[in-house]
């Protein structure tokens, strides 16, 4: 990819282990990025210890990407939390200068009830994590951008669920919907700047958070998890659910200048099983 080299990176809920963050950081830091691990660092509510990025995980992946010879920090952020976006921000530019490339990939999707069952909490912390959290990021991100004079790039991580429907996710579903329409009214406030906004949408990418939804829809439609997974892979063209790797790749290439002419898009990953 071209473009990417120095150029500096933040993704937000990045700090999981074998999380599609995770990954997508792995791929722009040996792109030559610079990059910003990003997670909520505690547990609050609805946000246990086994479902976010915490302080020790997050410091370990920034860790790593600077093991293998990249350049990485770690910086918490409560994406709901305006205060923490600004200091995300301001942290990344006091580290390395500038902001060239955000990417929301903060989300919560382990929140799996008929909507009957559902609490007005789990839904405000689903849409506040996965839409208002991306809202945020994105405006002291663009400012910063249009500081800069330079351009930017913003990729939100949105979904399969962007464009489809799904049962017992409902705040999910309507988070990601939401995604692509605030991609779109981004794209045209910040063309201006020539800050691109895109989106990318993977089918199933069985992360930590990939196998919990495994464990359930497989449990409701009364199935083993492999007959579930097979079932999967054959609705699937390509023959298998997607990879970390993947999406990665996708993003990128939004990254880089070969996309600077792409913007408003929200693009499937999804090995041919979403075409529209």
């Amino acid at each position: 990819m071209t473009g990417l080299d120095g150029k500096v990176v933040i993704c937000t809920g990045s700090g999981r282990q074998k999380g599609l963050g995770q990954g997508i950081l792995q791929r722009l830091a040996r792109e030559g990025c610079r990059v910003v691990v990003s997670d909520i660092g505690e547990s609050k509510e609805h946000l246990g210890a086994g479902d976010i990025g915490g302080a020790a995980e997050m410091d370990e992946v920034a860790a790593e990407i600077r093991d293998a010879g990249g350049e990485a920090v770690a910086i918490a952020c409560d994406v709901r939390d305006e205060d923490n976006v600004r200091a995300l921000v301001e942290g990344t530019v006091e580290a390395f200068g500038s902001l060239d490339i955000l990417v929301n990939n903060a989300g919560i999707g382990y929140i799996m009830k008929h909507l009957d069952d559902l609490s007005l909490a789990e839904w405000d912390v689903v849409l506040g994590v996965n839409l208002t959290g991306a809202f945020l990021c994105t405006q002291y991100a663009a400012r910063q951008m249009a500081k800069q004079g330079n351009g930017g790039r913003i990729i939100n991580i949105a979904s399969q669920a962007a464009k489809s429907g799904f049962p017992h996710m409902a705040p999910y579903i309507a988070s990601k919907h939401g995604l692509i329409g605030l991609t779109r009214a981004c794209a045209i406030d910040l063309g201006g700047q020539a800050i691109t906004v895109n989106a990318v949408c993977p089918n199933h990418v069985t992360t930590g958070l990939g196998a919990k939804q495994n464990e359930y829809f497989a449990e409701f439609l009364g199935l083993s998890v492999d007959d579930y997974l097979a079932a999967m892979r054959n609705r699937i063209p390509l023959g298998r659910p997607g990879l970390t790797d993947d999406t990665a790749a996708a993003v990128a290439f939004l990254a880089s200048d070969d996309a600077r002419y792409i913007t408003g898009e929200a693009l499937n990953v999804s090995g041919g099983e979403e075409m529209h």
